[in-house]
């Protein structure tokens, strides 16, 4: 049986009795991902509910005619709560973005909770909106901003919301920031190239420094 009330890691379900993190804990399973490994995948049977550990996933569905990269998502964090509690089947896919952990919640056990815990239920609901608030402001931006624009946000919000760092491993290939803000992989190539020439920022690898925040943040407020 897993220690739910052992774990470094504190869930909303840390808010529970003791005893109802004893039930937690013989209805999960913890797993192991590593970089690039499906965590769930959109069209099939949803089963459970997945709390993201540790570690990066980017959530993803398929359009009319390419991927679309919804979010980018860090641990600690429920993923894929609308899609479990909704309905059975997976609307979107979970990849991991960075070697991951992921513990799975039978879902009877989690409407359970849900059902029978009013502050439990309350605490999941402010976390679904606060992301569903985080989407709108990035889908108006997409649909306002211009791509350079669109490419210094996503920058920013992945050193101030995932990696709480100006220097970082970029966790992205350019085709998947592509599918992120929505353009091709030629056209995110020229503008971290001319982010680059301009001394905004530095790739060193995969290790990307933010030089000049100031203007970063000048062209992301822009567009």
């Amino acid at each position: 049986m897993f220690k739910c009330d052992q774990c470094s890691e504190r869930c909303i379900a840390s808010n529970l009795p003791r005893q109802l993190l004893d039930d937690l804990g013989k209805n999960i399973a913890q797993i192991e991902f590593k970089k690039g490994d499906n965590i769930f995948r959109e069209g099939a049977l949803s089963q459970s509910v997945a709390f993201l550990k540790c570690g990066i996933v980017k959530l993803h569905l398929h359009g009319p005619v390419k991927e679309k990269i919804l979010r980018i998502v860090k641990a600690p964090t429920y993923i894929g709560l609308p899609t479990s509690i909704s309905d059975n089947i997976n609307h979107f896919s979970a990849t991991a973005i960075i070697d991951t952990t992921v513990c799975f919640i039978d879902l009877h056990q989690f409407r359970e909770f849900i059902y029978n815990n009013g502050k439990f239920a309350y605490d999941i609901m402010v976390e679904m909106c606060e992301n569903e608030l985080l989407d709108y402001q990035r889908y108006t931006n997409q649909s306002q901003k211009q791509l350079p624009g669109m490419i210094a946000e996503t920058i920013l919000c992945l050193s101030d919301r995932i990696f709480n760092s100006n220097r970082f491993n970029f966790p992205l290939t350019q085709s998947e920031l592509g599918d992120l803000v929505g353009t091709s992989r030629e056209s995110v190539s020229r503008i971290l190239s001319d982010f680059s020439q301009n001394k905004i920022i530095a790739f060193n690898g995969k290790e990307l420094n933010i030089l000049n925040r100031d203007v970063l943040e000048e062209i992301s407020a822009k567009g």
